[in-house]
């Protein structure tokens, strides 16, 4: 049975997005699972674009990934930030992302920053390299995805289908 993810690394400037899709089958000890590679990117707003057109970007891109993707789960990074300017916008562009999702009635599963880090490689305080590392080796890439932001979003779907495992 295949089950599919999309991972979300929000922002608004960027929002990272990365889909897999898990494949399980058998039963009890023939049990296999598998995950592969869909796809992975980014949605980008540019700066000086007005903020309304901006969180309409990111409304009418989600509805396509998830169009395109038709996932049986996303998977989003909860807002962790120091700076409240910022976190407000993050904010905004993450109210978008739930508005999208309950439209698309798709469950959605959140995890913080610690979480993905000890989803993917065990230490809930590993560093952004040894996450991106850990993304290419469960993904069997030959390079680390770029930009970041994408690779935080495969963390965030691994991190969902890690879960489901258990």
């Amino acid at each position: 049975m295949e089950k599919r993810i999309l991972g979300l690394d929000p922002g608004l400037a960027t929002l990272g997005f990365g889909a897999i899709a898990a494949q399980t089958g058998g039963t009890g000890r023939s049990r296999s699972e598998t995950v592969s590679l869909l796809d992975f990117g980014i949605i980008q707003t540019p700066a000086k674009t007005d903020l309304g057109q901006r969180l309409c970007t990111i409304y009418e891109d989600l509805h396509a990934l998830i169009d395109q993707f038709k996932p049986d789960l996303v998977a989003a990074e909860k807002l962790f930030f120091y700076r409240m300017g910022n976190t407000i916008l993050v904010a905004q562009a993450r109210g978008v992302i739930l508005l999208v999702v309950a439209q698309h009635q798709l469950p959605l599963v959140e995890y913080t920053p610690a979480q993905i880090k000890q989803g993917v490689t065990g230490y809930g305080n590993a560093e952004k390299y040894d996450v991106q590392q850990a993304v290419a080796r469960e993904l069997n890439l030959e390079t680390i995805p770029k930009p970041d932001d994408a690779a935080d979003a495969l963390a965030v779907a691994l991190t969902a289908w890690f879960q489901m495992e258990n």
